[in-house]
């Protein structure tokens, strides 16, 4: 059987996250650089693949996954990594609520800053620093009593919801208010196998 095959770009979050994940668990992939700044994802051969056009995307052995959260669900599941993706309806559900704010919140707040700033995305920089600050606050006020995100140990929540916030002083968010995210992000770089990627200290 061959290698799962991720079509990547090394300064994307979100293919950091499938990344990050498989290094965790263990899992070998196959990394297919896409050209992003020229285009490669809008061409007939990619958008055969992805419609959408966006990365990442899996494939593993001709099934086509898109979406970073969605891959990481696939990928807890197939090799049944249930300490990342647990087996309980309840913890389920506390495990997709922080799912959801990786592609909303998070997204819109201090993904689009840097998109702005290290990018030369146009969008309204201003509200997405100002929704940066109001998911970091909800985040940071949620670990005050938490240790991770969702449950008693690090799930894909975790992974989901780190390489953008990692990255926010990236695009002017400043993570120095921030006391508890902080002291998670340490947590997060201290697991076995962690990796890293640029913008992100090891």
């Amino acid at each position: 059987m061959s290698l799962m095959k991720l079509y990547d770009l090394e300064l994307s979050g979100n293919c950091y996250k499938i990344r990050l994940f498989c290094s965790l668990i263990e899992q070998p992939l196959e990394i297919r650089p896409v050209d992003y700044l020229g285009g490669e994802h809008l061409g007939d051969d990619y958008l055969k693949l992805n419609p959408l056009g966006k990365i990442p995307l899996l494939d593993d052995d001709g099934i086509l996954i898109r979406d970073s959260q969605a891959i990481l669900i696939y990928l807890a599941n197939k090799f049944e990594a249930t300490r990342w993706w647990p087996i309980s309806a309840k913890e389920q559900a506390e495990v997709s609520q922080w799912l959801s704010v990786a592609a909303n919140e998070i997204a819109r707040g201090p993904n689009d800053a840097r998109l702005h700033d290290q990018f030369s995305v146009a969008l309204d920089v201003g509200l997405a620093r100002e929704n940066a600050d109001y998911i970091l606050s909800i985040i940071n006020n949620h670990l005050e009593n938490n240790i991770w995100l969702a449950t008693d140990n690090p799930t894909i929540a975790e992974i989901a919801c780190f390489p953008y916030i990692a990255l926010a002083e990236e695009g002017g968010v400043s993570l120095l208010p921030y006391k508890n995210i902080n002291q998670r992000m340490l947590r997060i770089k201290a697991l076995p196998a962690f990796i890293t990627m640029p913008g992100i200290s090891g």
